[in-house]
């Protein structure tokens, strides 16, 4: 919840009304520790002020009122390169939805999957029963004998298929 917070001082709403740079490097410092070295800690609050200025006053930041399309809107001005901590952050930030996501849907099917009935799964077998059903749109488009045919041409066997 603390990340959803800090994550509100990126918002570009109201001409960067929210956008506070102690926040934000508050929110570098302990969610994202290991995306920026020492050296782009320290230079990030001057790219975040500087950022602000030039924001404001520049005609293609505004009304923007997404996180998505500040970051739109610093790639088609090019103004990712100069402001790259700042990109690289809002992409940090827009992809915690997507990595939340699929970790929930992964373990909602890992729940089907391993069962009282078929709780002694190891490793390697659950991953590949998980990617199975998870992809099951895919895997029901390939036929079983293609499957087999593709196994049997992988080694010589003593029983032929």
């Amino acid at each position: 919840m603390e990340l959803l917070t800090l994550s509100g001082a990126l918002n570009p709403k109201g001409n960067f009304k929210a956008f506070d740079v102690d926040t934000i490097c508050t929110l570098v410092e302990k969610f994202y520790p290991l995306d920026f070295n020492e050296q782009e800690k320290i230079t990030l609050p001057y790219q975040l002020r500087h950022f602000v200025v030039d924001a404001r006053q520049s005609p293609d930041f505004k009304n923007l009122s997404t996180i998505q399309n500040l970051c739109s809107c610093l790639v088609s001005t090019d103004k990712n390169k100069i402001y790259f901590l700042i990109d690289r952050l809002l992409r940090l930030v827009m992809t915690l939805p997507v990595s939340t996501a699929t970790t929930e849907r992964s373990f909602s099917a890992m729940k089907i999957i391993k069962t009282k009935l078929r709780n002694k799964m190891k490793g390697r077998f659950l991953a590949d029963s998980m990617i199975v059903f998870i992809e099951r749109e895919i895997s029901a488009s390939i036929s079983s004998d293609c499957i087999i045919d593709d196994f049997a041409s992988l080694d010589t066997r003593r029983v032929l298929f």
